[in-house]
């Protein structure tokens, strides 16, 4: 007779998962694959993107109505499936535990509000955080803090590794690139990433050997254009739109800085950012902005640089705080590839998934032993 498991059974459902590209679709992916090395996983995803979500909701409802009787706990992956959760806890009496990123939170939507942040989500038994400022805005909405705990986002810091050349950038790039430079960000095109503040403010004060280079897609792309236009940078900046991953890859190991130049945008924060820790894997230096949950994912002197944005401590304004910091590291090849060790070094012991995926155990465990 076969001898039953002692591993937690887990239900987990993600509306945002590949091949749809995207910060949620990265971290749901990655966190089913190392719990199940774990646990029990059990995965419902929408493989589909955003525009099939309203018929992968109730289809995901349904299933784990049926489903949830054989597991332990239900994980959601993001706060938007609070819905699920309050659901399925109208008929079992097991917990329920939702992922929040920033976003879950502070969706301008009044209707979003009314019943996702201040019914679905609060009806879970526990909502692990990516960030702290998640958890200081989920307090300000009347969340108990002790229904929160901070887990950060993770990385496999083999993934994205790769012996890649100089030679190789200069393929993607079409361009010669003896004696420059080469700053990269990559992720999601939104107004709260500050790419086009960047590229107004900062590009315009660096020296001309620089290269910027932007990778992806989003709401912002246009405000991008226009800023690139209005600044005559067509020939230093160059928008790559979506990349392949091996493309992706060349980028985060032959660019000389990861550049994560965050505003302030109310109503819309950033949960973590895992694009800089992908980059820090990549012994790629990062230089981000001090805000929100930034602060989590970057340590500063340690795998990364913090600037601060304008307020009324900064001595000076933040665009020329980070073009001293840019043409400081710039200026030091030793030191940045030193630096670059270092803080893949940190990623390691920090961030990489089977330590942030035992974490996610350790505390569904505390959950389910005291039900």
């Amino acid at each position: 007779m076969a001898q039953k498991s002692n591993r937690v059974k887990i239900l987990f459902i993600s509306r945002a998962y590949p091949p749809t590209v995207g910060g949620i679709e990265s971290q749901n992916y990655e966190l089913s694959r190392w719990l199940s090395k774990i646990a029990d996983v059990k995965t419902i995803a929408n493989t589909r993107g955003k525009i099939f979500l309203p018929i992968f909701a109730p289809y995901a409802l349904v299933r784990a109505l049926f489903l949830f009787r054989k597991y332990d706990v239900l994980l959601l992956g993001d706060g938007v499936l609070g819905v699920i959760g309050w659901f399925v806890k109208l008929l079992y009496k097991k917990p329920v535990v939702s992922i929040v990123h920033g976003l879950d939170l502070t969706y301008k939507m009044s209707l979003f509000q009314k019943l996702w942040v201040e019914i679905f989500i609060k009806k879970c038994d526990k909502l692990i955080a990516v960030g702290n400022e998640t958890i200081r805005v989920g307090v300000k909405k009347g969340i108990y803090e002790d229904k929160f705990v901070f887990i950060p986002n993770g990385v496999d810091t083999e993934k994205n590794l790769g012996n890649y050349s100089r030679n190789d950038l200069k393929k993607i790039l079409s361009d010669n690139l003896e004696n420059r430079k080469v700053l990269l960000t990559s992720g999601r095109l939104a107004k709260r990433k500050g790419v086009a503040w960047f590229i107004g403010n900062v590009m315009p004060g660096l020296p001309e050997n620089i290269t910027y280079v932007v990778v992806g897609d989003g709401p912002d792309k246009e405000n991008i254009k226009n800023a690139i236009k209005k600044n005559n940078l067509s020939d230093r900046v160059k928008m790559l739109g979506y990349v392949s991953d091996k493309v992706r890859n060349i980028l985060f190991n032959t660019c000389d800085l990861f550049i994560q130049p965050n505003i302030i945008i109310e109503g819309d924060m950033e949960g973590f950012g895992i694009s800089v820790i992908e980059a820090g894997s990549c012994r790629l230096p990062v230089i981000a902005s001090r805000l929100e949950g930034l602060q989590d994912a970057i340590k500063d002197g340690q795998n990364g640089f913090l600037i601060e944005m304008d307020d009324v401590d900064t001595r000076l304004p933040s665009r020329q705080v980070y073009v001293h910091k840019i043409n400081e590291l710039l200026a030091d090849d030793n030191f940045r590839k030193e630096f670059g060790e270092k803080s893949r070094q940190f990623v390691i012991e920090n961030y990489s998934w089977d330590k942030i995926a035992k974490r996610y155990l350790e505390e569904i465990q505390k959950i389910t032993s005291n039900q």
